[in-house]
């Protein structure tokens, strides 16, 4: 599957979107990528899925347990670990801080691999990298769906992704009036109370 093909597949699921959106970053941006529209059809995440796990095989031996970032990671994961057949666990936001809940465990020392869906900056990455390391978990590197920054993400270790996609992003201080002249959405979910 190229990167036209796999775009396609977020087109047809409409998940492509345009307007003014804040990011979970804080920055601002015309388009936004919403990946659960695309995972809410189980034949297209598989096949995105199934094609990151090929990528992520070949470059990683040895995989214990697959860990992402609650919300936009845990199907991404779950279906990524799936195909990989180990374990998935997520971390959640609680108080504004990553927590493993609902008995999750992280072995000590155990070989994880932080996925997400949609990377733009990097910041929940590099939380739940943070994260897997303060469990005791002993991380190998990350992979999504889509990076949003075309490789200029920072999460701290190796990142693989299935496509590169660059969209301009703008911090509050330089939106363009163009932008500003449309009404804001929110659509991540880190500030939800």
């Amino acid at each position: 599957m190229n990167e036209k093909e796999i775009f396609d597949k977020f087109i047809e699921a409409r998940a492509l979107l345009e307007g003014h959106f804040v990011l979970s970053s804080g920055l601002h941006s015309a388009k936004y990528i919403q990946c659960a529209r695309v995972m809410m059809f189980p034949e297209i995440a598989s096949q995105l899925c199934g094609q990151l796990a090929k990528i992520i095989s070949q470059k990683f031996e040895t995989i214990d347990m697959i860990v992402s970032p609650a919300m936009g990671g845990v199907i991404v994961g779950y279906e990524v670990a799936r195909q990989l057949k180990c374990p998935a666990v997520f971390f959640e936001r609680v108080e504004g801080n990553f927590k493993l809940r609902r008995g999750f465990e992280i072995e000590n020392g155990q070989r994880c691999l932080m996925v997400e869906d949609i990377v733009t900056t990097g910041l929940s990455s590099r939380e739940c990298i943070a994260a897997i390391n303060q469990n005791g978990g002993k991380v190998i590197g990350a992979a999504c769906l889509i990076d949003r920054s075309s490789g200029f993400a920072d999460v701290g270790v190796d990142l693989i992704s299935l496509a590169q996609m660059q969209i301009d992003t703008y911090k509050e201080s330089e939106i363009p009036d163009w932008l500003n002249a449309r009404p804001i959405t929110k659509p991540g979910s880190r500030n939800l109370k």
